[in-house]
């Protein structure tokens, strides 16, 4: 028997521990939004260490103005060897409303659904704290085998990723010369479908803006003023239509400025998943896709950039009817990003645009909501495809390179503060209820991730 396959046959083995450990983790009610769970936030940290330490990493609670960081070393079993920063976070989301829950959401068991599938239950057990432990048993098992790690491995645990991670970027400044890697493993992410493992090569970015239209210095009565006085709400609804052309385009000047083409053998792939409109939006009850024409639904919310109104308001809302011109409307915006759009030039252009359709006697107010960049890893990334082959000699089918609709913010404060490549590989499902009720997590999920980071890890090492 090869090491690795006695690695893995260990891993099998350990497999009733792993899920006590991970059930002992789960019953920490880390909450790290509601300060009543401060305690239990720290005991859930320290836990983490106490693990850590028993398998020879150097660890350590690191205390933050918020929740505490937990910071792990260990060498690698050879000098020269690559070194990951392997990044989860141990806080969970709050569980309301409890009526809804099944079981008890701190109390973890092993519910088998219908078709034999059996699961993980409780609060956290996919987000994130089965997905980290999936890395910590690998480690377990290596260590047990081996009795080193093919690789130097830094853990980097969070505990206020479900609040906003206030503490992240101050953190990631202060500690960058010790956190700094070769590149960096994220697991807070998930499967293309219970058989496939995925690899997301893409996160979009975003920018967020709100803007407030005000016309006349009062509400106005729309007998009286109505066909003379501006009215807002039309002028900001125009502003917004005209934000798309025909074909589905964004109009702001330079928008597309930094956005690639899509590799023609990953749409080809991706098309091989057999994803169609009808299947993807048949879930929210609709089946036209809106966006650019031509485009596959895959490559819209993978690859493409977006522009969204996310809320919008202004006049009487309330019961009945009032015939009033309002002195404001408001809307809020948001485009995702990708490529290397650049978040200040879109939020100028989009300024730039709103202001140049507001008539004299009118003024616009606009109000920033964050901006990030788009995350993209080369699809011919070395370390793309070393982590797809290994992922692939574990799972029944070949794993496939995916993007993400939405944003990691941690993965450009990796990029950009610490000059790292980040790989995404998580074992989550699209049913896995995260931040819901009834949240669960695969036990074929937990199990197959840990083999998965043995093979990745002895991949990274080759």
């Amino acid at each position: 028997m090869t090491e690795t396959a006695s690695i893995l046959t260990r891993a099998d083995e350990n497999l009733p521990g792993s899920l006590d450990r991970l059930f002992d983790l789960v019953r920490i009610q880390s909450i790290s939004t509601d300060p009543a769970y401060k305690a239990e936030c720290r005991k859930a940290a320290e836990w983490l260490v106490a693990e850590l330490t028993s398998l020879g990493f150097e660890a350590s609670v690191r205390d933050t103005p918020g929740h505490p960081m937990v910071v792990a070393h260990h060498a690698a079993a050879k000098a020269g060897a690559p070194h990951v920063l392997f990044y989860g976070h141990y806080d969970v989301q709050p569980v309301d409303p409890l009526n809804l829950w099944d079981t008890a959401p701190f109390e973890p068991s092993i519910k088998e659904l219908d078709g034999g599938r059996k699961v993980i239950t409780g609060r956290g057990t996919a987000d994130d704290k089965g997905q980290l432990m999936t890395f910590v048993e690998a480690c377990r098992a290596y260590k047990e085998i081996n009795g080193a790690l093919p690789c130097e491995v830094t853990i980097l645990f969070e505990g206020e990723e479900e609040s906003g991670s206030p503490s992240l970027k101050p953190f990631l400044e202060a500690n960058a010369a010790e956190l700094k890697a070769d590149y960096a493993l994220v697991c807070d992410t998930s499967m293309w479908d219970r058989d496939t493992p995925a690899i997301s090569a893409g996160l979009r970015g975003l920018v967020g803006e709100e803007i407030v239209v005000s016309a006349a210095d009062r509400d106005l009565h729309s007998g009286m003023f109505g066909g003379a006085a501006a009215n807002p709400i039309h002028i900001l609804t125009k502003i917004l239509a005209g934000l798309h052309d025909e074909t589905g385009r964004v109009t702001l000047d330079g928008f597309y400025d930094g956005v690639e083409e899509t590799p023609t053998q990953i749409k080809a792939a991706w098309e091989t998943l057999g994803q169609t409109a009808e299947t993807f939006l048949g879930e929210i009850g609709l089946s036209i896709p809106s966006g650019e024409k031509g485009r596959s639904v895959l490559e819209l919310v993978w690859a493409r950039p977006t522009a969204e109104v996310n809320g919008i308001w202004g006049g009487y809302t309330g019961e009945g009817f009032k015939t009033v011109i309002a002195a404001q409307a408001s809307a809020k915006v948001s485009f995702r990003l990708v490529g290397a759009q650049d978040p200040d030039k879109i939020r100028a252009a989009f300024r730039a645009y709103v202001t140049s359709k507001i008539p004299a006697d009118c003024s616009v107010e606009f109000h920033k909501h964050g901006g990030s960049p788009a995350i993209q890893l080369p699809y011919d990334s070395s370390l793309l495809n070393t982590a797809k082959s290994a992922l692939s000699d574990e799972w029944p089918k070949p794993a496939v390179v995916i993007g993400m609709g939405g944003s990691i913010p941690i993965v450009g404060d990796f990029q950009k503060m610490l000059g790292m490549e980040s790989l995404l590989v998580g074992f989550g499902l699209s049913d896995d209820r995260i931040h819901s009720p009834n949240e669960k997590y695969e036990l074929q999920s937990f199990h197959k991730g840990i083999r998965s980071w043995i093979r990745i890890l002895d991949a990274l090492a080759a």
